[in-house]
This record gives C-alpha cells, structure tokens and sequence, in this order.
C-alpha cells in the first residue's frame, strides 16, 4: 500500500506553472495559484510561472524551453483540456512528450469520478517525459488542481512515497541521451 518512508529523505522538485486562458491575468489565476501554493507548502521549489493564450504552438514552445532548461524538473499546466475548439493544451503537450504516461489520465479520471461523478469524461488531463522533465497538463479549475496535486502528484513528486515515485527515476529518464 501506498505510504511515505519518513527514513529517507525529502528532496525537493523543482516545478514551472504554466496557466493556459485567453482571459486570465496573474491576478485572477485562481488555478495556478493553488498549484503554487501547494507545491511551496510541500517543500519544492517554483522554477517559473507563466500564463499564456489558448495556441497550441505557443504551448508547445514553452514546454519544450522548460524541458531544455536543466533548473526545472516538472511542469504542470492547468486549463485548455477540456473538448471545446480552443482546448489545445493536450495537444501542445503531446507534441513535446517523448513518453506518455498514460496512467496518470485515468488515475486522474479515479479521483475526479469520486469529486464530480461522470463529469469526469470532460477531462483530458494528461503526463508525459521530455527530455527528462515531467509534464502534466490538468484542467483550469482550482477543484481539479487541488484534486490531482493532493492525491497524485504531491505522492509521486515526494522522494519518500512508497513503493515507488516519480523522483527515483529522474536520473533514469535521460538514460537514452547519455548513451549516444
């Protein structure tokens, strides 16, 4: 069962936030604010924070600039997955993943089930690796956000987190790289 080995020790992650709107401001991000505000009281560390318009290739260029940049480790976008025209952030995300990890999805689409019962089919939320970086896009709502930082990502993102975690294997992501 999934548990947290106080013996070893916490590393913290280094983590952009990306917001995806055509109409919010800093200001009112309320969504990528609960990230941050999570991620901080975990003990990591925000990287950067950006906010940009629904454009797929816009996206997609931020993700990979973070992913080529070695002080971020994890990137987490909210909003733009949902199914309407201007949802693109799935998109953009799948044009840089050299991995998907397709399991965070439906674990998502778990949690999600027991908050907001079949409206869950309305997410499109997804993770993937590149270049070493994870990346996971969630919906634009503060709700979701909490949802998969409290119950997935804050797991996966802790050293400590048994049996096994995401931060274990970052020495391992880039292992095709170094082999060239």
């Amino acid at each position: 069962m999934s548990r947290i080995d106080e013996t070893n020790d916490f590393i913290p992650v280094r983590i952009a936030v990306l917001t995806v709107s055509d109409s919010r401001s800093l200001a009112e991000d309320r969504s990528g604010q609960t990230l941050v505000d999570r991620l901080q009281s975990a003990g990591h560390i925000l990287a950067d924070r950006q906010i940009l318009p629904d454009e797929r290739a816009e996206i997609a260029d931020q993700l990979r600039r973070w992913c080529a940049d070695p002080a971020i480790d994890v990137v987490i976008s909210t909003g733009g997955t949902g199914l309407t025209g201007r949802d693109v952030t799935v998109e953009a995300h799948r044009d840089v993943y050299e991995k998907e990890i397709e399991a965070f999805g439906t674990v998502f689409t778990i949690v999600s089930m027991k908050k907001i019962g079949t409206s869950a089919v309305q997410s499109r939320a997804t993770g993937g690796v590149a270049q070493g970086t994870y990346l996971f896009a969630l919906p634009g709502s503060p709700g979701a956000c909490k949802d998969a930082w409290d119950e997935i990502l804050c797991l996966q993102l802790d050293m400590r987190h048994k049996p096994c975690n995401f931060v274990e294997i970052f020495p391992r992501l880039d292992e095709k790289l170094r082999r060239k």
